[in-house]
């Protein structure tokens, strides 16, 4: 949702966008400071649908300055975190009024002093169950106010008053390894060596060396006094780092995996199962050694968008030509691209014609042709000619530092699939540790059974019981899919949004500029008094350009360089057109509407309107309030893949599709007809947009709202999923949108669908996997025929496999023919 200072006229029903509009907001988004940063509390009143309180919460977080929100549906209460110098409590309770709700407000509380913010990149991270174990512990940490990890992109945030060596050392201490998010992103500061110099690793391979060489001498009959100490050396050596984590975990009164792990090892070795003990830490250890390496790679790839842009450019100064860091380049400076070599800044050409591959922004497949003016990106590639940019952003800011930022965020929001697998992995290991504890003591007790059976079968359970596989499940399914999304120039904003992409049954359009090229040219300039044509088009342009609508653009356009007469009184008139006035008389250039407003007739001219309307031409009246002086007709162009686009929609299930513009009715037929699609609305004021999308909700259940990111955020927020197209270089609609189309491919959408049906189906079969094995291995385990080594190949094997099958998703993902 965008403040604006100033209303602006809209002929066919759109909102207008301005550049103040779009640059106000784009600076409120990156101006967002730590130190201005209000942390409000409020209540919420009316609040009777948890649907409603989800589209209240989308609704918020669209204000400027808003950099968390959250409702809960149960409290009726609302927690929002914002810049004060960009919103005030005013405006938020306003918002919620505009919902149909009341908010009071409750608490207001600003950052600490002393606390500030640090990130840190995380490695060594193979499971969400440990990733909330770590969190915990951090959180713990005296002088730690809040921390939170981020599994999928293997980030910790945290809010301290330490220094930051203290906190990664509490990260080492945990058993992962942590760097400054601020030195990971200097050339050269990852984590240096290769994978297999990693501790863990060698740790891995010292143990995995010693238990074979224990398994050998044993089979050829070696004393046992040789053959023990080799079973030790495995058991401390690749178990170190297990034990080290299970016992800090212990301290923050967390039992994680790996603390079931190491009492499992110790009550082996307790009982005298030295080559159990060994074999149960060597697999265990590598099963957690290879599932790191696999999610690192998930991670890296998405991280890997940033080294796409060049660490250097070449730089015009003061008449030279100077090779400088990016770090040293400002807004302004003109960067010299030659051809073949990648662009480092976003910017605007300013000399040179080229082709530039911007697939890694936004995904397209072919070359598109930049000239002086265009805009270009980061990361992208110069094929062809040299091209002279001026810098417009700074490196941090760059679209591709955004998208990269965003789709790192996206992965710490958890679908509802993975809600349930968390609170389920919540009860079902405490659980299991109970079950664990009557397994051991009540058999020897109560039936007078061997302790020493049952204590082993109990240890059986505990390492079975281990929820790595499941609880991994869906969030590496989640990153995967983001990350293939993202590489085809589709930014999904969270796995919630991922996952409500395959079960939406109805996808509204928004016209102008979507299902349009959004280019509109004057086609006819039909005088309906004396006026001359010349006369009647320099009269709407003098009005027009004070506006920056596509319709009125192209009578601007259609003017060229002719001599306009100067007016004052500029207004607009949102969803009808605009006025001002011209030497001592008012000129109105707008719509049937706005004519039938201030009093006109237009029966005399019905038939000349309608014959332009029939032929799906938008017709924009001029006149004064004593008569009509004329029309012009103006046609946008429909965009090449749009029926296709539509058609993919309906052979991937989409019920029902509808077109939502400010046109009138016989100029929305025209363009529905030639698009075949089920249903139009036409004459829409932007809040009517808002009661077409509930209508739509109500009927079909799952609606997207598909439009420009702006002008719709009102109908986009009540959308059950809000995707904004061509927003490559648009600060506000990336921001404001669920799902950002970087480029205006509308066939992306089947792709999307097909994407969140595919990453569904997966996240299905690995719980289900999950689920069977722990089954089946906890009922072989009542029955005696799962030993300790046994349970620990199925729980490490399981959480491999479904961490490989969820990694399918990072691969190319094909459309079939029919779509």
């Amino acid at each position: 949702m965008i403040m604006k200072t100033q209303t602006e006229a809209c002929h066919c029903g759109c909102c207008y966008s301005s550049r103040d509009v779009v640059a106000s907001a784009a600076e409120a988004a990156a101006a967002i400071d730590s130190a201005n940063l209000m942390n409000s509390t409020f209540s919420i009143d009316g609040l009777d649908c948890a649907d409603c309180a989800a589209k209240l919460e989308k609704g918020i977080r669209k204000l400027p300055g808003v950099r968390e929100a959250q409702v809960n549906f149960a409290a009726a209460k609302l927690k929002v975190v914002y810049d004060k110098t960009l919103l005030e409590v005013a405006q938020i309770t306003k918002t919620v009024s505009g919902f149909g709700y009341s908010a009071a407000i409750l608490q207001v509380a600003q950052d600490a002093p002393g606390y500030h913010t640090s990130v840190f990149r995380i490695t060594g991270m193979d499971c969400a169950d440990c990733a909330a174990k770590l969190e915990k512990k951090i959180t713990a940490l005296a002088g730690v106010r809040s921390a939170t990890v981020n599994f999928g992109a293997g980030k910790l945030t945290v809010e301290h008053a330490l220094t930051e060596s203290k906190i990664i050392k509490a990260v080492q201490q945990a058993g992962y390894q942590a760097v400054s998010d601020g030195q990971a992103a200097r050339p050269g500061a990852q984590p240096a060596g290769a994978w297999w110099r990693k501790p863990r690793v060698m740790a891995t391979s010292i143990s995995g060396v010693a238990l074979l060489a224990a398994i050998l001498l044993d089979w050829v009959g070696m004393s046992k006094n040789i053959i023990i100490p080799l079973y030790f050396a495995a058991i401390a050596v690749g178990g170190y780092h297990v034990a080290k984590s299970g016992l800090y975990g212990l301290k923050s009164l967390t039992m994680d995996t790996n603390f079931l792990m190491t009492i499992a090892v110790v009550g082996a070795v307790a009982i005298g199962e030295w080559s159990e003990g060994a074999t149960v830490v060597f697999l265990f250890s590598l099963g957690n050694a290879l599932q790191a390496y696999t999610l690192d790679k998930t991670r890296e790839s998405i991280r890997s968008l940033m080294d796409l842009a060049p660490r250097e450019a070449l730089v015009r100064r003061d008449g030279q030509e100077l090779r400088l860091s990016v770090a040293e380049i400002v807004v302004g400076d003109i960067i010299l691209v030659k051809p073949g070599e990648r662009i480092a800044m976003d910017g605007n050409v300013v000399n040179g014609i080229s082709t530039v591959n911007q697939a890694p922004i936004t995904g397209e497949s072919m070359p598109v042709e930049k000239q002086v003016g265009d805009l270009v990106y980061a990361g992208t590639v110069n094929e062809q000619g040299a091209l002279e940019i001026a810098v417009t952003k700074l490196t941090a800011d760059s679209t591709l530092a955004k998208i990269m930022h965003m789709v790192e965020e996206a992965q710490a929001d958890k679908a509802p699939m993975q809600q349930f697998v968390d609170i389920f992995a919540k009860y079902y290991t405490p659980a299991v540790i109970l079950a664990s504890l009557g397994l051991m003591f009540i058999p020897s007790l109560v039936f007078n059974q061997s302790f020493d059976l049952w204590f082993y079968r109990a240890l059986v359970l505990l390492v079975i019981s281990c929820p790595c596989a499941l609880v991994i499940s869906t969030p590496v399914s989640i990153v995967s899919a983001i990350g293939n999304a993202s590489r085809r120039g589709v930014l999904v904003k969270g796995g919630a949004y991922l996952e409500q992409m395959g079960r939406i049954q109805a996808v509204a359009f928004d016209k102008t500029g979507t299902l349009t090229i959004g280019k509109p040219m004057v086609t006819d300039v039909t005088p309906l008094t004396g006026i001359a044509k010349e006369e009647l088009l320099l009269l709407a342009t003098a009005v027009e350009r004070w506006s920056e609508h596509p319709l009125a653009q192209a009578i601007v356009a259609k003017a060229g360089n002719a001599p306009l007469k100067s007016v004052t009184k500029f207004k607009a008139l949102i969803g009808r057109g605009a006025q001002a006035n011209i030497g001592d008389q008012t000129v109105y250039v707008g719509n049937r509407r706005l004519f039938e407003e201030i009093g006109h007739a237009l029966a005399s001219y019905e038939e000349q309107l309608i014959q332009l309307e029939q032929q799906g031409k938008t017709v924009m009246l001029v006149g004064t309030k004593q008569q009509v002086l004329g029309a012009i007709a103006v046609a946008d162009t429909l965009r090449a893949n749009s029926r296709k686009a539509l058609a993919a929609l309906q052979a991937a299930g989409v019920e029902n599709m509808a077109m939502l513009t400010g046109d009138n009715k016989r100029v929305a037929a025209a363009i529905a007809d030639k698009l075949n699609i089920d249903a139009f609305y036409s004459e829409l004021l932007p809040e009517d947009k808002v009661l077409v999308l509930k209508q739509l909700a109500h009927k079909y259940g799952s609606v997207a709202m598909v439009g420009d990111g702006v002008n719709d955020a009102p109908a986009m927020a009540t959308a059950t999923v809000g995707i904004a197209m061509g927003v490559a270089g648009s600060d506000t609609a990336l921001e404001t949108a669920d799902i950002a189309l970087m480029s205006d491919d509308l066939s992306k959408l089947a792709y999307v669908m097909k994407l969140s049906r595919k990453t569904v189906a997966i996240i299905k079969q690995n719980v289900t996997f999950s689920l069977v094995i722990k089954l089946l291995f906890v009922l072989g385990t009542f029955a005696g025929f799962v030993n300790l080594w046994l349970a620990v190949l199925a729980d490490t094997g399981a959480s491999l496999l479904v961490t490989l099958n969820g990694m399918r998703l990072a691969r190319e993902i094909k459309i079939p023919e029919r779509f």
